[in-house]
């Protein structure tokens, strides 16, 4: 992990990339069977954090685009689909090595730029996209090695996992590379082709990783990057017979509508398609009186307002015992007056943009409710400004009713909100955190009595498909917290894992008899 402190070499080096990539306006193009193609129809990616600056003009997809997508694909997949794991691990190997040492500092500027990262949440992203493609190339190697566990005498089973049967559409969020990457190429590691549409908020970063890939060898048409409205081109997607599979992150929303569509249509598919999703989150963070209130609060801060809270993990509501509230208040006020907000380019602000203008109005929305009701009062930020970039100060809400809007909807900004509860209710706090949310992907437990720990793990089984005892609700790390929910959050296959990769892979069992029976009749018939 690179820190950037300062003085150091990597920040001077990570200064001149923003400089040089800030400062010409970049022109992003399809690419089809590996070759770039324009379509004249272009659409912006604004800088969240820069008002009036592009970082780059896009040229988007349509339908007759959409279908080349597709034809390009499955013109590649004979020939990669026999292509050996060895090879295909060895790219996803040689990308990595590109990302870590080449290209390290520049796919950082690019993070920072145009996610409004600041440079600690940029550097974790492109090592957390390293970290997906050496674990993937791992576990697809040692998966090449499943066999049934018996052969009988005169025969041999083995199995071959041959790719899905047509091609995976990949349609990732905007908040993190390491995801975009990780879903395009998981099911190319498992011989599958790709048509991959990135979110329209950051095709600059994600045609980044496009290129990347294709310098480390990625086959024409293996992979297809396609640029365009989601209105536009994804039903059309999405409709195609050769659909084997959806690897998605983003809303619930969008994932409910991927299912309908799917489902709507599962009479024309070739095969059933395997939709693999991860769709939102409301985290949580339960304190136990007998909690060590400045963990907790240094918890509720880093894990409700990194990255400006855009994190499906966010800590984004929170239950704290009546004796705690008061410390832990106290504590978060004043280091939340002491965090700088402002442009990436600045290395001293902690707080950045939101991601685009929708993001900006729904979080202020939110914060509108709040600031207008008697059931919640703002303790910290609040403040919405839009004159110089998409910023939002880090809000803190404590709210009377445990099932206040901001305690039960996803919102996906810089806000926390707080239900205070008496000492003796723990138990009965953790019955309301279970049922006061459909999502079911992050949460936390902060104690010292082992009693309560052990009680909150049992009550919230289904509350988190990653849970944290005594740490924020963020921060999953590739091969230690494999990562994923259930309920609205998603189809929790856990990307970075052996259930991940499964899913790309349609088993076929091959028995080899060496010496078959010549006759048909069995000893009873004697």
């Amino acid at each position: 992990m690179l820190d950037f402190a300062p003085g150091t070499e990597d920040r001077e080096r990570l200064a001149r990339e923003l400089e040089q990539i800030r400062g010409p306006k970049h022109f992003i193009p399809l690419i089809i069977g590996g070759r770039k193609v324009g379509t004249g129809d272009l659409g912006d990616c604004p800088v969240p954090h820069e008002k009036g600056r592009l970082i780059c003009r896009y040229h988007k997809a349509g339908v007759k685009d959409a279908e080349q997508a597709i034809r390009c694909a499955l013109e590649a997949r004979p020939e990669w689909s026999i292509t050996p794991i060895e090879r295909r691990a060895r790219l996803l190997l040689d990308a990595a090595n590109l990302l870590s040492k080449k290209y390290r500092i520049r796919a950082v500027a690019v993070t920072m730029l145009v996610h409004s990262k600041n440079p600690h949440q940029a550097e974790i992203d492109v090592a957390e996209l390293i970290d997906f493609w050496r674990i993937n190339a791992s576990l697809a190697l040692e998966l090449q090695d499943e066999r049934p566990p018996i052969s009988p005498r005169g025969a041999t089973n083995r199995m071959d996992l041959r790719p899905l049967e047509g091609f995976v559409f990949a349609v990732p969020p905007f908040n993190f590379i390491s995801i975009a990457g990780n879903l395009a190429t998981a099911p190319a590691l498992m011989g599958n082709v790709v048509v991959w549409k990135p979110s329209s908020s950051v095709v600059f970063s994600n045609h980044f990783i496009m290129e990347l890939l294709m310098e480390a060898g990625l086959p024409p048409g293996v992979i297809n990057f396609l640029p365009g409205d989601a209105s536009v081109i994804g039903d059309a997607i999405l409709r195609d017979r050769h659909l084997a599979g959806v690897h998605f992150t983003g809303s619930t929303a969008t994932l409910q509508a991927i299912f309908r569509t799917v489902g709507q249509h599962i009479d024309r598919y070739i095969s059933y398609p395997r939709i693999v999703g991860e769709s939102g989150g409301k985290g949580f963070v339960v304190v136990h009186p007998s909690a060590n209130a400045g963990a907790a609060e240094t918890a509720l801060l880093r894990g409700a307002f990194e990255y400006q809270g855009q994190k499906c993990s966010a800590a984004s509501r929170a239950y704290i015992p009546e004796s705690l509230w008061p410390s832990i208040r106290d504590r978060l006020v004043s280091d939340l007056s002491t965090v700088k907000m402002g442009p990436v380019t600045d290395f001293g602000n902690f707080i950045n943009a939101v991601i685009d203008g929708q993001a900006f109005d729904r979080i202020q929305k939110y914060i509108r409710l709040a600031r207008d009701s008697s059931l919640a009062e703002i303790v910290s930020g609040g403040g919405c400004d839009c004159t110089k970039g998409l910023y939002i100060e880090p809000t803190v809400i404590r709210v009377k009713d445990p099932h206040f809007v901001t305690m039960e909807e996803e919102i996906f900004g810089p806000v926390l909100s707080v239900f205070v509860y008496k000492d003796s209710h723990y138990k009965k706090t953790l019955e309301l955190c279970n049922a006061t949310s459909p999502y079911a992907l992050t949460g936390s437990v902060f104690a010292r009595d082992k009693g309560a720990i052990a009680l909150a793990e049992s009550m919230l089984r289904d509350a988190a498909g990653n849970f944290y005892v005594n740490d924020k609700p963020t921060g999953a790390v590739v091969g230690q917290q494999p990562f994923g929910g259930a309920r609205a959050s998603g189809t929790n296959d856990k990307a970075g894992t052996r259930w991940n990769l499964m899913r790309w892979v349609s088993p076929r069992t091959i028995k080899d008899t060496q010496d078959p029976p010549v006759d048909f009749r069995y000893p009873f018939m004697d």
